[in-house]
């Protein structure tokens, strides 16, 4: 396979050129997430009340989607670094065939228990209804969005990060170009409301999905999707759920966090609801870079590791660690100078635009320290421990967040909440380290098979 430069290009520009392309979509699609909610939110604060009640609901499918896909891309990886190419090959096609089971299986069960999602936090019925609405339109492309992010971690994993950028770039670019369109009805399109919103996304997804098809035709990677590999292969399955579903635990643990966050400050007033679901519309222009970093560390760090590189792979972490920590800094200064002005971009509510800056202001007192937590469990799943990896991911977002989220709101009110947020942060970031440390002193520094 030509992807040999994994193990001999020194680490820095390795590294960046893997990364680069995928922090520039990322980037791109926090814009487009952004833009989203603020035309949401010019119909009207409900409509920003349900896209926010149905936030955690599409977290959840697209951690499924992105975590079944780590899966897929470390033992892509891991087997090309071993040399085991016949294993590479049945890892890519077993992980596709799984990805469009769990998007029909998603497809069905999640359109009809949006009703009775949604009517245990708000008993307005019309924020009931726009959220049903939205939901109904964007979970219809649940197949799609599994398709897409399958063959997304296949191009990562044999370092082909310039097509996932593309596709991911044409993706975003069209929900942002169809966003004004169908939610406002502009030129010949139809005023959709909230549910143009969805249509918007699912667009853009079908055409991301698309993108990598004709690539795949067009321009062949390594790995090949192959008829004969569908045969069945229990040990190799067990890997990929060994290592997807700790990653989807991982990802789907914001799911259950915001539920639980809801609950708590819907006891205070609707208006800290929307606060959280504005903040974690925000924290994607700086997550899903930091996440652009980690993708791209992940199959160096997969080859390398199956290549018996140990050094090397220690170098990468530490690089990885040190541009992620970068972002977070950048982070915390713009959010500290702008909290205010951040917030009023999508609502013009005085009282949430008060509060919400206030939220900002304290919860990123935590961001620099969480880039420990987040290169950790992506260094992790790329060496196949996925269970550390998601102890990691409980700590944050469940053992110790929960918790403490609920007491600080009985001493400090809804600012209670936002505090939890950056102790828990340095709290888990000590677990991480730890956790690390204690897993690669105990690594010879090979794949294992």
């Amino acid at each position: 396979m030509n992807n040999q430069f994994m193990k001999e290009r020194p680490v820095f520009p390795l590294l960046v050129s893997m990364a680069l392309p995928m922090v520039i979509s990322m980037m791109v699609n926090a814009l487009y997430n952004i833009v989203d909610s603020f035309f949401v939110a010019r119909i009207s604060e409900q409509a920003m009340t349900a896209l926010s009640l149905v936030f955690p609901v599409q977290n959840l499918i697209n951690a499924i989607a992105i975590g079944f896909g780590v899966g897929i891309n470390a033992l892509i990886a891991l087997y090309s670094g071993a040399g085991e190419h016949a294993k590479a090959d049945t890892a890519a096609t077993h992980g596709m065939a799984f990805a469009l089971l769990h998007g029909v299986v998603i497809l069905a069960v999640s359109i009809p228990a949006m009703p009775a999602f949604l009517r245990l936090f708000t008993k307005d019925e019309a924020v009931v209804a726009m959220g049903v609405q939205y939901a109904t339109a964007a979970f219809a492309f649940a197949p799609v969005i599994m398709a897409g992010l399958a063959f997304e971690k296949q191009f990562q994993a044999v370092g082909r990060m310039s097509t996932a950028m593309a596709a991911l770039l044409c993706g975003s670019l069209a929900n942002l170009v169809l966003d004004p369109l169908l939610i406002f009805g502009l030129g010949p399109c139809p005023k959709l409301g909230i549910r143009g919103a969805a249509l918007a996304t699912g667009a853009g997804q079908v055409l991301t999905l698309l993108v990598y098809l004709v690539v795949y035709r067009v321009k062949p990677i390594p790995v090949k999707l192959r008829r004969a590999c569908l045969k069945r292969d229990a040990a190799l399955d067990k890997k990929l759920y060994s290592i997807g579903v700790p990653a989807i635990l991982n990802l789907a643990l914001p799911s259950l966090l915001v539920f639980c966050l809801n609950s708590i400050l819907a006891a205070f007033a609707d208006s800290y609801v929307v606060v959280l679901g504005i903040y974690y519309k925000l924290q994607t222009f700086l997550y899903l870079p930091a996440s652009g970093i980690v993708q791209g560390m992940r199959p160096i760090l997969s080859f390398n590791y199956g290549a018996g590189e140990k050094a090397r792979v220690q170098r990468i972490f530490r690089l990885a660690l040190a541009l992620c920590g970068a972002i977070m800094a950048a982070g915390t200064v713009l959010c500290l100078a702008a909290a205010g002005p951040l917030m009023g971009l999508f609502t013009q509510n005085p009282e949430t635009v008060a509060a919400g800056g206030t939220a900002l202001r304290l919860i990123c007192l935590g961001f620099v320290v969480s880039a420990v937590s987040v290169v950790v469990s992506g260094a992790l799943e790329a060496l196949g421990r996925g269970l550390p990896s998601l102890v990691i991911s409980l700590c944050r977002y469940v053992v110790v967040m929960i918790p403490l989220a609920f007491v600080l709101s009985r001493v400090l009110g809804a600012n209670g909440v936002w505090h939890a947020f950056w102790l828990t942060e340095a709290v888990t970031a000590a677990i991480s380290w730890g956790i690390y440390r204690r897993i690669f002193r105990g690594e010879g520094g090979g794949a294992r098979r």
